[in-house]
């Protein structure tokens, strides 16, 4: 396994040629990432450890999905063989771009971390008030609209290729990290909203909003993939026509293969994303059936136990019909006639759920 520090990356010079196996060995520590993974990792732990402390189980599938798809992502852009090649050829970097922008965002939103932090963050204390003040605050509300979150994300892709950002980033460190970051922060407001509980979008948005939305999402995320593969224009060509090697494919390859790649990538990611959209759907229609029938059966059990009036006139009247009926009876041998109950059907008298939805249904 090669590994190399993040000053050895910022000019390409002496890398061998780019081999499977070398872009699978080839590791960098790139130590603003390791930073931002380490910290979001540890306060999910945080979150998981607190709830389990009091009792309260976190599904273990969001942990794995966020520590391995969203941490391992992020993990797997800045640190591997991608972002190792990544100043000498052009597809490391477009799929780099790729994974911060889509897949990684995924990853966490699955983990849905707003949830958690609510959930173990004490009620009382402040930093549950300023969160749940920021999760309903005009800005965020704004940024998570799905139309501006998907403006959001295609305009920074659009700027990073196609202005003299990303030629700038590849000659300084710290603005390619901060690339790394719009990349993460803009796809992580169009995803998130997407699967979390938290009621980040508006009333109208469902479900079935949102996996119209996701659809909808998934062609505009090909844009980037379609432009860069079919410009005539090379992406920061001088920089990677000074990098280039006999072994290297052409730049007008190259580009072409990271546009593929970026196109191939963001449609793969689609097909999951609107899985764990329809799953959230399930998941949600299920607590709101559970919760349905707790209140009807709490409402059936107050509704046998405490006799209504309508109950006590009809058990009357039975027993004043059967008195009537004993005394009221023909000659001998001829056989009586009962009175009919005069008592409604019991939906037609119920004020509770159960009544009204029986009211509904016939």
């Amino acid at each position: 396994m090669t590994v190399t520090t993040l000053a050895s990356t910022t000019v390409a010079s002496g890398l061998p040629e780019l081999t499977a196996g070398r872009l699978i060995d080839s590791w960098r520590l790139d130590p603003y990432a390791l930073v931002l993974i380490l910290v979001l990792g540890g306060l999910y732990a945080w979150g998981v450890v607190r709830l389990a402390r009091r009792g309260e189980r976190w599904p273990v599938a969001r942990t794995v999905a966020f520590a391995g798809l969203g941490l391992g992502a992020i993990a797997l852009a800045t640190m591997s063989g991608l972002a190792v090649y990544d100043h000498e050829l052009f597809w490391p970097a477009a799929v780099q771009n790729i994974v911060l922008d889509l897949i990684a965002p995924l990853g966490l939103a699955l983990g849905d971390p707003l949830s958690l932090a609510l959930a173990a963050l004490p009620q009382e204390r402040p930093a549950a008030s300023r969160l749940r003040a920021a999760l309903s605050g005009r800005l965020l509300r704004f940024l998570t609209f799905p139309l501006v979150s998907t403006v959001l994300v295609l305009s920074s892709e659009l700027a990073i290729y196609f202005t003299p950002y990303f030629p700038t980033a590849l000659r300084h460190g710290p603005l390619h990290e901060l690339m790394y970051l719009q990349l993460l922060v803009t796809g992580s407001l169009f995803v998130l909203p997407m699967l979390t509980r938290q009621e980040l979008l508006p009333s109208w948005c469902s479900h079935p909003v949102r996996a119209l939305l996701v659809l909808l999402d998934g062609l505009v995320d090909a844009v980037p993939g379609i432009v860069v593969m079919t410009s005539g224009t090379l992406i920061a060509g001088g920089w990677y026509a000074s990098q280039h090697r006999p072994w290297d494919p052409s730049p007008q390859q190259d580009q072409m293969i990271g546009g593929g790649l970026m196109l191939t990538i963001a449609e793969l990611v689609g097909l999951p994303f609107l899985i764990a959209v329809f799953a959230e759907w399930v998941r949600d229609e299920r607590r709101r059936t559970r919760a349905l029938d707790e209140r009807l059966d709490r409402e059936l059990a107050v509704a046998t136990a405490a006799p209504t009036p309508t109950t006590t006139t009809a058990t009357a009247a039975t027993a004043t019909t059967a008195s009537t009926v004993t005394t009221t009876t023909s000659s001998p041998g001829e056989a009586a006639v009962p009175q009919p109950e005069l008592t409604r059907p019991w939906w037609e008298t119920d004020q509770g759920e159960v009544g009204e939805r029986f009211r509904r249904g016939r």
